[in-house]
């Protein structure tokens, strides 16, 4: 064997056996530092025996010729699949000539060993010169260290070119590390709190610790005039957070790495559960589940996504001239107690702090203006909380500043900052208890605390909202006559999750009683955040019956009982489905909680909003009806008989012109199909005669075609036609990226519809191409029927694990038992599916016999899967 050959295999035995034994390590210990010290270690000696072999045996030789760490390797941070990231550094163009043969046999041994090498060649000169089409290349130097060569050569390059460097460019290379760390925490939406972060790349990932530690070095080099000594170039606030904090994502990450086999850094569903029972990153005694563990990942995120905020704002964002004169319109809002100064809040007297006054002034001032507190007025304030936790200000006080935060516009940040701090739970302690809490259901994008504070944020920001449901809800804000009440019941609507028990509104309801206790609130305003807190479900819970009959508008309002407390509610139920995940308020929610609203409030007045409408909607949209066809008076009537008043407050009256047109061509085509797309999804409405299994067929068509059913409405007249409209997501954009599949789709539902086409065949082929996909949550079927919401129909509510063809499904075992659909509320929460049907059989409610067959045939249906 050639020595050649014997150096390879010697390297690619070295290389698997200690990466095993690295790994198996890590699995034991589960000690992610020590796991990329020790990939860092063998690397070095691998590239070290190369060196040797290849390059040149002396270990501080050749001379102006050196191999230099960059990246996480420099940084001795190197994971498991983490690129290994070298410089090859020439004093000239002499060497770089001489070498450049050995150097390309270097890099193909690495590679050969299926090392993940990105390796560069630069002369010092070229050190010296700023790439700005390369600014990766530039910060990777902050990173360097020495591994072998000219030793000399790079003391050069490190204490000498590269400290002249940085100080001549360094205000332009913060700059644009800034605007790319801006630019990335965008791309995450701005916020720790992922269902499945990046434990990388999405804010208080590893690069924002990164980020915190290059910008902390730089600080020290337009400080010192040199290259700093490693404990100079730390973050210099909150050590006791952040030391703790990398430690726990460096093994989360070395976790992913071998759990992937590859640079894979989602924190991914499965993942966060067998992170959780191996006790990665905690304490191998601790016994916790997935939701506890991932509160444990977002503290520390949040500390270190905090951090790097904190160095940011530091840095003057590069915006337009218009932003800087805002920024210098800010600058004069500075008073006798602040100043002003970038948008941060700096103390004019810091032994003032200690005043409560002064100290919650900071955050009403912040929350007023829109600005922030600067790094050292949040140290002054860690400083003094000790003392004022040991020796609070009364309730009363504590309940006038908190309402002096609440009200102003930029509440929710002002809030998120005294979270941080410890400063809002020494008003609210039961803050503690929800404190980067997670609810992992796939609904819930964020962690309760902040869902509460981004509930906060919608209201202020509704105010100035372009959409039109938006400026609803902020007309209506403007109407209250205690907001600061509202406010309080967000807040403090969901602590009781912090609480192990079945219903958090009840533990929610006790823990903020106590708190308005403490608060010493006056017991009318108690009694409107109790209300409010106690009924914080219960649009959403009437929203799954017709609230377009007047039957559950009035049984919905004497619960409420008030105006003041209704228009409360439906903006605590605005507020709280928004805050839920960016896609939870959907358009036709928000409007269906504003019809809620409307009608309960025409109920509680007695108007019937005459004013407005001169008559009722349904004589209006008749009206209307006339106006677009008066030559069509007789059929307009002939096809409106038997149809729910619902009906006509779903659809406007060009929408029902429409389908009375389709309704008049079923002669020549006994399926009418009308397809448009809307702006989140696709509307398909089929309008034909009445036959069994009708509902069922159109779901099951859809699904077959692999789309998602958002939504659907299901009507018919005493002539026996029927108009249904589903509301479905395209999954595999089947429909946007071929034109000619729309056509083709509409078809394929025609043929459905009519029995042209074999249903039970698409859905197996279907089924087996989506036989990959596993539920994630796992939802226990429910059936729950109601006779009392209706004076015709008999309510079904179905509960269950939302999956491919469950629509059709439920229809289905309705059409096998001889009901009729009158109404179809079709919801999904995540991976739950809350379905509920109006219906009948042979025109009246369902005997309790055939409520219990039926009951019985769904749940062996749907428990079957």
């Amino acid at each position: 064997m050639s020595t050649a050959a014997s150096l390879r295999t010697e390297l690619r035995d070295l290389y698997l056996i200690e990466s095993a034994r690295i790994q198996q390590q890590f699995a034991a210990s589960g000690d992610g530092s020590l796991a990329i010290a020790e990939r860092t270690e063998l690397v070095e000696r691998i590239l070290l025996r190369l060196w040797n072999e290849l390059i040149c045996a002396g270990r501080d030789g050749p001379k102006d010729f050196a191999l230099v760490a960059l990246g996480g390797f420099g940084r001795r941070a190197l994971f498991p699949h983490s690129d290994v990231d070298i410089l090859f550094l020439h004093a000239d163009r002499t060497t770089e000539d001489a070498l450049r043969e050995p150097i390309r046999t270097f890099c193909q041994e690495l590679w050969d060993l299926r090392m993940k090498l990105g390796p560069t060649t630069r002369t010092l000169s070229e050190c010296e010169q700023f790439d700005v089409q390369n600014v990766e290349f530039t910060i990777s130097l902050l990173d360097s260290r020495p591994v072998t060569g000219d030793r000399k050569l790079f003391e050069h390059l490190h204490q000498n070119v590269l400290p002249k460097f940085f100080l001549r460019e360094g205000n332009y290379i913060i700059q644009q590390l800034a605007e790319v760390t801006r630019s990335r925490h965008a791309k995450y939406g701005n916020t720790v709190f992922h269902l499945e972060p990046n434990v990388k790349e999405a804010p208080g990932g590893i690069r924002d610790h990164n980020v915190a530690l290059w910008m902390a070095l730089l600080s020290a080099l337009d400080r010192d005039r040199r290259w700093p000594a490693p404990e100079a170039a730390q973050p210099d606030s909150r050590h006791d957070k952040l030391t703790p904090a990398l430690q726990f994502l460096t093994s989360v990450r070395a976790f992913l790495h071998y759990r992937q086999g590859r640079d894979d850094n989602m924190l991914a569903w499965e993942s966060q559960d067998e992170a959780a029972a191996r006790n990665i990153g905690v304490d191998k005694s601790e016994r916790l589940d997935a939701a506890a563990w991932m509160r444990i990942y977002f503290r520390h995120a949040r500390a270190v996504h905090y951090e790097c905020l904190r160095l940011l704002e530091s840095v003057p964002a590069a915006r337009s001239s218009l932003y800087r004169h805002f920024q210098n319109w800010r600058s004069r809002l500075s008073n006798a107690d602040f100043s002003v100064v970038d948008g941060l809040i700096y103390l004019q007297q810091p032994s003032r702090v200690s005043d409560p006054e002064v100290l919650f002034r900071i955050f009403s001032f912040a929350a007023h203006h829109g600005l922030k507190p600067a790094m050292s007025t949040e140290n002054r304030i860690q400083q003094i909380l000790p003392g004022l936790s040991e020796s609070p200000p009364p309730g009363p006080e504590c309940w006038r500043y908190l309402q002096a935060v609440l009200v102003e516009p930029h509440a929710a940040e002002a809030l998120r900052a005294m979270h941080s701090l410890g400063l809002l739970a020494l008003l609210l302690p039961e803050m503690k208890l929800i404190d980067s809490l997670v609810v992992r259901d796939f609904y819930h994008r964020f962690t309760v605390d902040e869902h509460s504070f981004l509930a906060i944020e919608c209201l202020h920001r509704a105010r100035q909202a372009t959409s039109e449901w938006d400026q609803r809800y902020g007309r209506l804000l403007e109407e209250l006559e205690r907001p600061e009440l509202l406010y309080l019941a967000l807040l403090l609507h969901d602590v009781g999750k912090g609480v192990p028990g079945e219903n958090h509104v009840i533990t929610s309801l006790q823990l903020a009683r106590k708190s308005m206790d403490r608060l010493a609130l006056e017991s009318s305003d108690r009694e409107t955040i109790s209300f409010l807190i106690a009924s914080h479900l219960e649009i959403s819970a009437t929203l799954r019956r017709d609230i377009y009959d007047p039957a559950t508008i009035q049984s919905f309002s004497e619960k409420i009982g008030t105006p003041e407390r209704l228009k409360m509610l439906s903006l605590l139920t605005y507020a709280d489905i928004k805050a839920v995940n960016p896609e939870a308020l959907t358009p036709w929610k928000a409007e269906n909680v504003w019809q809620l609203y409307i009608g309960a409030s025409n109920c509680m007045s007695r108007t019937a909003d005459l004013r407005v409408h001169e008559a009722t909607e349904q004589d209006e949209t008749v009206a209307r009806l006339k106006a677009l066809a008066p030559g069509l008076a007789d059929q307009t009537k002939s096809y409106l008989e038997g149809l729910p008043r619902r009906y006509l407050r779903t659809y406007r009256a060009e929408e029902v012109l429409q389908h009375l047109n389709m309704a008049g061509k079923l002669a020549d085509d006994p399926a009418q199909l009308h397809l448009v797309r809307g702006r989140q999804w696709y509307e398909l409405t089929i309008v034909t005669e009445d036959r069994p299994f009708l509902f069922a067929k159109i779901a099951g068509s859809l699904a077959a075609w692999g789309m998602n059913i958002v939504k659907a409405d299901a009507f018919s007249n005493s002539a026996g036609v029927v108009v249904d409209t589903f509301y479905f997501t395209d999954r595999f954009r089947t429909l946007e990226l071929n034109q000619p599949e729309r056509d083709r789709f509409q078809h394929s539902v025609a043929d459905v519809v009519n029995g042209y086409a074999d249903l039970d065949r698409m859905l197996r082929d279907r089924v087996r191409s989506d036989s990959k996909t596993v539920a994630r949550v796992k939802v226990d079927t429910r059936v729950e029927f109601d006779d009392e919401c209706s004076p015709g129909s008999t309510l079904i509510q179905i509960i269950a694990q939302d999956r491919l063809g469950l629509l059709h499904r439920i229809a289905s075992r309705f059409s096998y038992q001889g009901c009729n659909i009158e109404i179809a509320l079709i919801d999904t929460e995540g991976q739950m599916a809350i379905d509920v049907f109006y219906l009948t059989s042979d025109g009246s409610k369902l005997p309790s016999t055939k409520q219990a067959d039926l009951k019985a045939d769904l749940l062996e249906e749907l428990q079957a899967s």
